[in-house]
């Protein structure tokens, strides 16, 4: 999974295997601690919202899932407390 963070969204990268993983109803996350704080994005196949929670971010896919997994979109775009835009990143040879 790749992050990329702006002012006002967060941008989420995801080869095949992740999102396999998300279609398996598998949570997907990342996190980076330090002492006295961090941070930490979750993706969530049973979640249906972007939830805020302190230093986490909880992106819920419930309803996109079919989107995300469908070979003809790049990805899905998301609002809450932040825009989330999580897209495919295939290499090329994992197209088919």
């Amino acid at each position: 999974m790749k992050l990329r963070w702006t002012s006002r969204s967060l941008r989420v990268r995801l080869d095949d295997l992740e999102v396999a993983a998300l279609l398996g109803g598998k949570r997907l996350e990342a996190a980076l601690n330090w002492p006295g704080g961090g941070w930490r994005v979750v993706l969530d196949p049973h979640s249906a919202e972007v939830v805020g929670d302190g230093p986490s971010l909880t992106v819920g896919l419930q309803g996109s899932l079919a989107q995300l997994a469908d070979p003809h979109t790049e990805g899905v775009r998301l609002s809450g407390p932040v825009r989330v835009d999580v897209e495919k990143d295939y290499r090329p040879e994992h197209l088919e």
